[in-house]
């Protein structure tokens, strides 16, 4: 009877430790994917819920005619809508060559006081593109005309 009951305890050791194993394997895939998920935001989204200053998160929306403002070196402020609600941005750094007023746009950044501070900032690639996100954040607010009329 000795035989059987270390087989059995063979067994449930190696069930435990295949257990450990795989939660070890889990925990290390869901560490280093922390950083590479990031949400999508529209701007009304973020004035019914601001998300904190810590949360990378991506907003997208068309630039607000008007809002451009060049700073000092290479800071740039504007405001970016999706017809509902606005965000000021702010960014550091040299926008795409497409950046201009009354475009579709997606950044990469965090929202802190009141204001999303971009990291990276993409830019439409041409006159029919529109990112997914942001088309359909501008569907719900009842803003989004597509160029090809459909």
């Amino acid at each position: 009877m000795a035989v059987g009951g270390l087989k059995k305890k063979r067994r449930i050791q190696l069930i435990v430790g295949a257990f450990v194993l795989l939660a070890g394997a889990s925990a290390l895939i869901g560490y280093a994917m922390r950083d590479g998920i990031n949400y999508f935001l529209s701007p009304s989204q973020i004035a019914e819920a601001p998300p904190g200053p810590r949360e990378v998160f991506r907003i997208g929306g068309l630039v607000e005619v008007g809002s451009l403002v060049r700073g000092q070196g290479k800071t740039i402020t504007f405001s970016v809508t999706d017809g509902g609600a606005s965000v000021a941005v702010t960014y550091t750094g040299i926008l795409p060559d497409l950046f201009k007023e009354g475009q579709g746009m997606i950044a990469t950044g965090n929202f802190v006081n009141n204001t999303f501070q971009a990291s990276e900032i993409f830019a439409k690639h041409d006159e029919n593109y529109m990112p997914k996100e942001v088309a359909d954040a501008l569907k719900k607010q009842g803003v989004f005309k597509p160029a090809n009329g459909s």
